[in-house]
C-alpha cells in the first residue's frame, strides 16, 4: 500500500505544471461609443496575440463588444499587476 502511495506522489510530482496564459485587450461598443480595457484567460494553445484574438473576438461579441486589439499575452506572474487597470473587465471574458 505504501509503495502505491509513493508511486502516486512521484507521478504527480513528475507531471508538468499547468501553464496559464492571459491576454489584455481593448474593446468597444458603438452607439453610444464605449471603450474598455480588459484581461481574459485564454487557452495555453492560444498564447500568442493572433491566437488570443481568434479566441477573444467571439467571447466579446457575445457580450455586445467588438475586439479592437490584443495588447499582449502573458503568464500568471504578470496577472495581478493588470487587475486595477482592468477593473470590472478583469477576467470577465
Amino acid at each position: 500500500m505504501m509503495k502505491h502511495a509513493l508511486l502516486a506522489l512521484a507521478l504527480l510530482a513528475a507531471a508538468p505544471a499547468q501553464a496559464q496564459c492571459y491576454a489584455d485587450y481593448k474593446a468597444k461598443q458603438d452607439d453610444p461609443l464605449r471603450l474598455h480595457y480588459g484581461v481574459a484567460q485564454v487557452p495555453d494553445s492560444a498564447c500568442s496575440k493572433a491566437a488570443a484574438t481568434a479566441v477573444l473576438s467571439p467571447r466579446l461579441a457575445a457580450g455586445g463588444w467588438t475586439l479592437l486589439n490584443v495588447v499582449s499575452v502573458f503568464g500568471p506572474e504578470t496577472l495581478n499587476s493588470k487587475k486595477a487597470s482592468a477593473g470590472a473587465y478583469f477576467l470577465r471574458y
